[in-house]
């Protein structure tokens, strides 16, 4: 595996706005089979796709659609030092929300209220409404700033956690696509 430090991603938001369609639309090519979760990483649940998937996917269609290449060049300034990459297997270990909650063993709650209160916090990624981070800016950066404002706990990284993200075999909170709306009442239903 090819070591990559950040690579570029687009959530549905930045992919419907590639394409001059809402989210919506960009999730209806989900749910018709057009676009599929294979190609994209999975963090606290929702969908993330590789920007060079995200450009050819308009290019590959039955009715070939070009991307807007200024929100290709957006999206690239929105991630500074993010390179192009080929494979979802590039991708390093991600942690959302849920992910983090896991990794020190704390509430979402809790991690939000954390976040919300350190004014000069690193995001590594901040797309379609989320913010996640590289899991090595998460284990340097956030896990010593949440200690210096944290009154007592220590905020240390559950190993096990860190390792499964690691080897890509997290199975956490987070690491799937919850069902929603109809397709999550059918489930329960069954």
């Amino acid at each position: 595996m090819t070591k990559v430090e950040k690579p570029f991603l687009v959530g549905l938001q930045e992919f419907g706005a590639l394409y001059g369609v809402k989210p919506a639309q960009a999730s209806q090519w989900i749910t018709r089979g057009a676009l599929d979760y294979e190609y994209a990483v999975i963090v606290s649940g929702a969908p993330y796709w590789l920007l060079n998937f995200a450009v050819e996917f308009g290019l590959n269609r039955p009715r070939p659609k070009e991307p807007n290449e200024q929100v290709v060049e957006e999206i690239k300034a929105s991630q500074p030092g993010g390179a192009l990459i080929g494979s979802i297997a590039d991708v390093p270990p991600l942690v959302g929300f849920q992910e983090g909650a896991a990794l020190w063993d704390v509430s979402q709650q809790t991690l939000a209220e954390r976040v919300r209160s350190l004014k000069e916090l690193p995001v590594d990624y901040d797309l379609s409404g989320s913010k996640f981070w590289l899991l090595d800016t998460a284990l340097e950066q956030l896990g010593p700033a949440f200690k210096a404002i944290s009154r007592g706990r220590d905020w240390a990284a559950d190993r096990e956690v860190v390792s499964a993200l690691r080897e890509r075999r997290y199975d956490g909170p987070g690491s799937v696509i919850l069902p929603r709306g109809p397709a999550a009442r059918a489930a329960s239903k069954a």
